[in-house]
């Protein structure tokens, strides 16, 4: 079966850009574009987006499978974050720069000093970067990456900069594991970038990164997403993102 190439769906956010890069699409209006999503096929494990900044996104965490399924829902949230453009000082939080107990998690959400202990990691085009679920986080202002994840749309918000939006401290605190990022001991999915012609297997999404090659056939398109059912095979001179489910 030949690969399939996914609908782009813009997504306002308050943290977003007007000054989308060429080829994305924007809905009618100048509210600011934080988010293109590219719509899955019914069952797929993964989703793709791609994120735009201008502002810091909220300090934030996603359950696990348990966690997330114990709420009713079919999965939890890893995620990977490849950037594609950073201006300079451009950082990400991920994880915390020390152990600290769920109590003292809640009320450093609550005064803000959440803020100054995340563990802010400067960040520059190309670097890839693996989030497990559990893992508290925020993206920077200045950014365009590739958000990479497990297909179900659950977060909880610790900590938004005092705007005004809901936040979820309960539910955050009870999923968090309050201290340094660690690597996973399994992943949920795996992300590699290529740039030679392969087989992709079922299940799989591959992101272009720049215009070239083909998948079954079809030109690769800078700014596409496309998903694998069945087989599918990359061709010809190709920069590719690749993400498989574990």
């Amino acid at each position: 079966m030949a690969a399939r190439r996914l609908r782009a769906t813009p997504v306002e956010r308050i943290w977003g850009r007007r000054d989308l890069p060429p080829g994305f699409p924007r809905p009618p209006g100048d509210e600011p574009i934080g988010e293109i999503w590219f719509e899955p096929p019914d069952g797929a494990e993964l989703l793709v987006k791609y994120l735009f900044t201008s502002e810091r996104l909220s300090i934030q965490v996603h359950p696990d499978d348990a966690a997330a399924r114990a709420g009713g829902h079919a999965r939890g949230k890893d995620e990977a974050w490849y950037v594609i453009d950073a201006e300079p000082g451009a950082v990400i939080g991920l994880g915390l720069t020390r152990e600290v107990s769920r109590g003292a998690l809640r009320q450093a959400a609550l005064d803000g000093s959440i803020e100054n202990l995340l563990d802010w990691r400067p960040v520059a085009t190309g670097d890839l970067l693996y989030s497990p679920a559990g893992t508290i986080h925020a993206i920077g202002a200045g950014i365009a990456l590739i958000e990479v994840q497990q297909n179900v749309d659950l977060t909880y918000r610790l900590y938004d900069y005092g705007r005004p939006r809901e936040l979820h401290l309960d539910e955050a605190v009870a999923v968090a594991k309050p201290g340094p990022w660690a690597p996973p001991s399994r992943s949920a999915f795996t992300l590699e970038r290529l740039d030679a012609a392969c087989a992709l297997d079922d299940g799989a999404v591959a992101v272009p990164l720049r215009s070239g090659g083909a998948i079954d056939g079809e030109p690769l398109v800078a700014g596409s997403v496309w998903s694998v059912v069945g087989s599918s095979a990359l061709s010809g001179d190709v920069d590719v993102l690749v993400a498989c489910p574990a």
